[in-house]
């Protein structure tokens, strides 16, 4: 499933620190390594991990064990 969050007032260099450590795994053990971060990017991803996990269930009916990090990327946006 996707998610997306849009107009986030962080660098995406920073943001991608996050990122990078949860693409390639399970869900709850990316949920876990989010949470332990201390950074605001780490927050901003959590939620859109959360978002997407309960896209694939409601939507989809998708097992919440099942479910695997395939691509999570951070591109930048708008600057001032």
């Amino acid at each position: 499933m996707k998610a997306v969050a849009r107009h986030i007032r962080i660098p995406p260099r920073k943001a991608r620190l996050a990122i990078d450590l949860v693409r390639g795994k399970r869900v709850d053990e990316a949920l876990v390594i989010l949470q332990r971060l201390p950074n605001k990017s780490a927050r901003i991803a959590r939620k859109v991990l959360e978002s997407a996990i309960a896209n694939a269930e409601h939507n989809v009916g998708v097992d919440r064990r099942a479910l695997v990090v395939a691509r999570a990327y951070v591109d930048e946006g708008p600057r001032w």
